[in-house]
């Protein structure tokens, strides 16, 4: 039986019960009929306590619980601490402020409790790294037999030692980089998938478009490449973030609670990942990073493949990728030729070179 349902079954009774007592008072003072106003003011009470039960029981826990589950767990903690404070100083304060005469005797003890309460949340939050670093100091470690449970709260820690986690999205599994990039080294910590990415994968390899399927069933073959790789450690958690349904949003909120970055290649997650403070490894990105850099007025080789947009030009490309247009080098498709830089030009789809043939053509 859903805890709603119960709550309201006792919301009935219980305004069922205070209609039936006030209907039986407002008769005797109009005197009408007992049975039939009370009876009437019963039934009214019982149909408006079932509707508004789970609106001042369940429905008001549910969201403080969501609200909750988005706050870090360090969050809470110096919030609590801020809070035990402030009410040790309302409780130091309310027995002067009791002398007063009334009605400030009165009301400046509880109001007292309220602005101390929240004022100690308020400034213990806004210096909540400075007092985390002086618990860290106080308390640098857990003892031996916790460490072999490393939990969501320790993945902060574990950064700061040198083997930080890394929430994967399902872009970049997808993508096939990530394997490479791993193999290099480059890479370290351990991958965390939570258990709502690795479902996207399986329901994107269960597609009935067939170029989703087979994209599907290559992240699903990077997934166990990764989990074969002696280079790092790939885990697969049942983590998950209540009350959040896209998993885009559900890898933003966890990366803030879990403190740890996000390896993708996913622009839009990327922009809301920034926009909220979540540290972002983006796979585009270090590609174009890595590419070649090449000056103006260097010599090199490429292989002319096909022509370009303008009249008389030839496209070629270099090992990373990127796109180099000659000059009259239509008639060279299908070479391998010498080129000049004449100008490197940065675009938001990377990066584009521009030369000219060689001296001897």
């Amino acid at each position: 039986m859903k805890i709603d349902f119960i709550f309201r079954i006792i919301g009935l009774i219980t305004l069922a019960i205070v209609g039936v007592y006030y209907g039986i008072q407002l008769a005797e003072l109009l005197s009408y009929n007992i049975i039939l106003v009370a009876v009437g003011l019963g039934l009214v009470g019982a149909l408006i306590g079932y509707v508004i039960a789970p609106y001042v029981t369940t429905r008001p826990a549910h969201a403080l619980r969501i609200s909750l589950s988005k706050i870090s767990i360090p969050t809470l903690v110096v919030s609590l601490i801020g809070l035990i404070v402030g009410l040790i100083v309302a409780a130091l304060a309310a027995f002067p402020l009791s002398l007063l005469p009334s009605p400030f005797g009165d009301l400046l003890p509880f109001l007292s409790v309220l602005v101390f309460g929240y004022f100690g949340i308020v400034i213990f939050l806004v210096r909540q790294n400075d007092i985390l670093t002086g618990l860290r100091s106080v308390f640098p470690g857990r003892s031996a037999e916790n460490k072999e449970e490393p939990d969501a709260a320790s993945a902060s820690d574990e950064a700061e030692a040198g083997t930080r986690t890394i929430l994967l999205d399902t872009s970049v599994i997808i993508d096939g980089r990530i394997a490479d990039i791993v193999q290099t080294g480059f890479l370290t910590g351990s991958l965390l998938i939570p258990r709502f990415v690795l479902n996207e994968l399986q329901y994107i390899a269960d597609s009935a478009d067939s170029l989703r399927r087979q994209r599907g069933r290559r992240g699903m073959e990077v997934l166990s490449q990764l989990q074969k790789d002696p280079h790092i450690s790939v885990k697969i958690s049942d983590i998950d973030v209540e009350g959040v349904r896209e998993v885009d949003d559900k890898l933003v909120v966890l990366a803030r609670q879990l403190r740890c970055p996000i390896l993708t290649n996913d622009y839009n997650l990327n922009r809301v990942a920034e926009l909220q403070g979540v540290s972002v490894l983006n796979v585009n990105e270090l590609a174009n990073a890595v590419k070649s850099v090449l000056l103006p007025g260097e010599l090199f080789t490429v292989n002319v493949i096909q022509e370009g947009r303008e009249a008389g030009q030839g496209v070629a490309y270099l090992d990373d990728g990127t796109m180099v247009v000659v000059e009259d080098g239509r008639d060279q498709i299908g070479k391998q030729v010498e080129v000049v830089v004449t100008k490197v030009l940065q675009t938001a789809a990377g990066r584009m070179i521009f030369a000219r043939l060689g001296n001897h053509y």
